[in-house]
């Protein structure tokens, strides 16, 4: 495996590398009308991004919130394709540990709807989404479950894990972007072996189900 990783971290360095130089041999070409163009396309980038990140925030995006009941649960994922949703009982003292790194994350990640919903008030989602564990997190993409974090097994076992752990994790289903290596977990010296696809899934066969939201 280690021997795999490493022909695939030199193959990726030498496709990076010829794309350099292909896009330096480009630079080199252009002219002042090239450049012109490239800049504007950059500011109109720009533009497209600023506006983007402010209808996250007008979604409820940066922030991580309760949600007060299955309805409001559905409205949300009408607006956010990208959804991570923690559910929780006030009796159980590591929904705590969750609450302190997810909001760390969600000021981070943008790009997600970060929240919360007491399982035990919303029994019809929580059946729904198949929540079985006290914590779990539901991965949501597109309107589709893709992934579950089930209690703390898939975060090295531990209380302490770290939040890069928990944001590496989560960026394993896509819902958020994630600039790291996706093959090695952060906190990979306190696990005693990799995790494999079968521990990420937390013991679920994901089905990516459809969200009703008709319901």
């Amino acid at each position: 495996m280690e021997q795999l990783i490493q022909n695939q971290m030199i193959s990726a360095a030498v496709q990076l590398e010829k794309h350099l130089d292909s896009e330096l041999d480009r630079l080199e070409t252009l002219n002042a009308d090239d450049l012109d163009k490239l800049r504007e396309q950059r500011i109109q980038q720009m533009k497209k991004q600023a506006q983007q990140r402010q209808e996250w925030k007008n979604n409820g995006h940066g922030e991580y919130a309760e949600l007060a009941d299955e309805k409001e649960f559905f409205a949300i994922s009408k607006k956010s394709p990208n959804i991570v949703c923690h559910f929780y009982r006030d009796s159980t003292p590591r929904c705590r540990i969750v609450d302190m790194h997810l909001k760390v994350l969600a000021t981070k990640h943008l790009e997600a709807r970060f929240c919360k919903v007491n399982a035990e008030r919303c029994p019809f989602l929580t059946e729904r989404l198949r929540i079985k564990v006290i914590p779990s997190i539901a991965l949501i993409k597109d309107s589709k479950t893709k992934d579950y974090i089930v209690g703390f097994t898939d975060l090295g076992n531990c209380d302490d894990f770290s939040t890069e752990m928990l944001e590496w994790r989560i960026a394993q289903s896509g819902a958020i972007e994630y600039s790291g290596d996706l093959l090695t977990p952060p906190d990979v010296k306190k696990q005693k072996k990799p995790t494999n696809m079968k521990t990420i899934r937390g013991g679920y066969d994901s089905d990516d189900s459809d969200i009703d939201f008709d319901d």
